[in-house]
């Protein structure tokens, strides 16, 4: 008989399951019994305690999997465990406790305390902080709660930009520095989302507003966004951009569109799965976007007037060739690996910064680029260097004659548009 559809049968088949479930926990044998289960017939089956133990021997092995996660989250050895306290029904078991002492080399289980009244010990103290009533009981005890899921926000590519991390301790307050992607922006989209996962469309959403910007190149906006995550679980989001002093927020109340614990467990699951491939994939994404920032922060600073200046018109003429080569090349080649970005890369740098250097030598040296002089104030090179760093070009050092070798963009994520 099939009564996958008859939920009053379904109901008491699985209330004469947790029956024998529980009178497992002290006997080897027992039997699951339902009078006129479906349609006037009687259900009886005999079960062993071995046999419920191997038709649930998946949930066991990940009940462990979830011990071992935990030890790996609080970053603790399974030596610096002092004591096993069991709470909760099912820690009754035996095949449950058995795991348990397995897994603590041979530790033997704290079992003290009533397993059902500590769960409602740890609600009550849990709502008695959240009310701020507190009985002398209560009023010294220690009680964390921590982040199920990682919260973030989408930068450019749909990568998934962390900003708490999970199982950090509420309430927290963390925030992070972005730029726009595209000149002249005039508003950022920011979508925020937990989970695990590098990519937001494997994500949940939980919310976006609209941050309105004053137009600029593009890499030179610097947006602080802010995640506040109070006692109550309600999540804060605000962005502000710098030089105008523009604020936009949004608060994300804890019940409303936030994952179930099985969707959370899931999420986690995924995460490690796929993580060699999530990783992969963003490297690829980041390193589109390092030549792309940098392909245009060269642009920009060889267009600005104090720089353009200093330049001859062959200097100019061969750097744009090297970047206008470089963002066609982008354009064509959306499958191309993380190698062929870095390649892409190094080649309009090789361009680039034998140019710029020998302009910040000559200029050093109070004397025209290329020319050779003795002596000279540095304030003409600081100057160049300070210049450079508007557009988030940063001069490198050799380790061994302290000379500038050459220059890197500054990484800031950009936000999606």
């Amino acid at each position: 008989m099939d009564i996958s559809g008859n939920p009053r049968a379904l109901r008491k088949l699985r209330t004469a399951c947790e029956k024998a479930k529980r009178i497992l926990s002290c006997t080897t044998m027992t039997t699951i019994e339902a009078d006129s289960l479906y349609e006037g017939i009687d259900f009886y089956s005999p079960i062993s305690r071995a046999k419920f133990e191997e038709l649930n021997k998946d949930y066991f092995d990940k009940c462990m999997e979830f011990v071992e996660k935990c030890l790996m989250d609080a970053k603790m050895d399974k030596s610096s465990v002092h004591d096993v306290v069991l709470a909760g029904g099912s820690t009754r078991i035996p095949k449950v406790q058995k795991l348990l002492s397995d897994f603590f080399d041979g530790k033997s289980l704290c079992k003290s305390i009533n397993a059902d009244e500590a769960v409602a010990y740890g609600a009550a103290v849990h709502a008695s902080v959240l009310s701020g009533e507190f009985s002398e009981k209560v009023q010294n005890t220690l009680l964390r709660e921590v982040t199920p899921l990682s919260l973030g926000l989408e930068t450019d590519g749909g990568i998934m930009k962390i900003i708490i991390p999970r199982n950090t301790v509420i309430p927290t307050k963390m925030e992070d520095v972005f730029t726009t992607h595209l000149d002249n922006q005039i508003n950022i989209l920011i979508h925020v989302y937990e989970g695990e996962r590098q990519t937001t469309r494997d994500n949940n959403l939980l919310g976006k507003f609209v941050l309105e910007i004053p137009p600029a190149p593009r890499g030179v906006p610097q947006i602080s966004v802010c995640f506040e995550l109070d006692d109550e679980g309600i999540l804060h989001v605000s962005a502000k951009e710098k030089s105008k002093e523009i604020n936009r927020k949004v608060t994300i109340i804890n019940d409303k569109g936030r994952l179930s614990k099985e969707e959370i467990e899931r999420m986690i699951s995924e995460a490690e799965k796929y993580k060699a491939k999530d990783e992969t994939y963003r490297k690829k994404v980041e390193a589109r976007h390092a030549l792309e920032r940098h392909a245009y922060n060269m642009r920009n600073a060889i267009n600005s007037e104090a720089i353009s200046l200093k330049l001859s018109l062959g200097d100019k003429e061969k750097i744009n060739d090297a970047i206008d080569c470089a963002l066609q090349w982008l354009e064509v080649s959306v499958d191309a690996e993380k190698e062929h970005f870095d390649n892409m890369r190094r080649y309009i740098s090789s361009i680039f910064d034998p140019i710029i250097v020998k302009m910040i030598k000559g200029e050093d040296n109070g004397v025209p680029p290329g020319a050779v002089g003795s002596s000279g104030s540095s304030n003409g090179k600081k100057r160049l260097l300070s210049i450079l760093a508007n557009f988030a070009l940063q001069a490198v050092y050799s380790t061994v004659t302290g000379n500038i070798v050459g220059f890197v963009s500054v990484v800031i994520d950009s936000l999606s548009n």
